[in-house]
């Protein structure tokens, strides 16, 4: 299957740079861009991309309002921004966004990204996941983790810490020395008690819930 994208950036200088990247690779194609925010909603919901990468600052609409916008449609939303700030991260999260990637992360974490995203998977730029947890460990500023109607298992501990880490389905696997389709399902358990819509949502759930410790 490839993987179909939408770019929405102000800068078309920067949309075909993420061009070029993505399309070197055999499973992705980029059918679709977009120079601002509502402009990125209509052309979403006219090519039905797999994938929408959407710049965190753009006129009309910015780029948390595209996730919030796009939260329960069919293409999955990954932040790219040059501004790693924590309000923007959030955002993100709050929106249902399946990814935040820095720019200049390198082309190898934004196709992972792609395809973490396409995956049902959730990746976020390690930088932004470190400081995120030292930050939330040290008693920064949070919102309330939501209380759950069932307890999660022992298992599924691991298992959203792992998520929070950024691990993907493969590395919790060898980490915990369980199956890959166990991580699955383990995983999709823990969104149904947590009503997350993604992985992304467990890991805020984690950090604001102070299960993580930072070392």
């Amino acid at each position: 299957m490839t993987i179909r994208v939408l770019l929405a950036d102000d800068q078309e200088m920067i949309r075909a740079s993420l061009r070029i990247i993505l399309e070197d690779q055999p499973d992705i194609t980029v059918v679709a861009e977009a120079g601002d925010g509502v402009e990125a909603i209509e052309q979403a919901r006219r090519t039905r991309p797999d994938v929408c990468l959407v710049d965190v600052q753009m006129p009309r609409l910015d780029g948390i309002e595209v996730a919030r916008a796009l939260a329960d449609a069919p293409p999955r939303v990954v932040m790219v921004t040059t501004f790693d700030l924590d309000e923007y991260v959030y955002g993100a999260l709050r929106c249902g966004a399946a990814g935040f990637v820095l720019k200049d992360a390198g082309p190898v974490l934004l196709v992972e990204a792609v395809r973490a995203a396409y995956a049902g998977d959730a990746l976020i730029s390690p930088s932004i996941t470190l400081r995120l947890l030292r930050r939330l460990a040290d008693g920064g500023t949070r919102a309330e983790a939501r209380p759950l109607a069932r307890p999660l298992t022992t298992r599924e501990l691991d298992i959203v810490q792992a998520v929070a880490r950024g691990r993907t389905n493969q590395e919790i696997a060898d980490e915990l020395f369980i199956s890959l389709s166990t991580v699955k399902g383990h995983v999709a358990g823990v969104q149904a008690k947590l009503g997350a819509r993604n992985r992304v949502e467990i890991a805020a759930w984690a950090w604001e819930s102070r299960m993580m410790a930072t070392g």
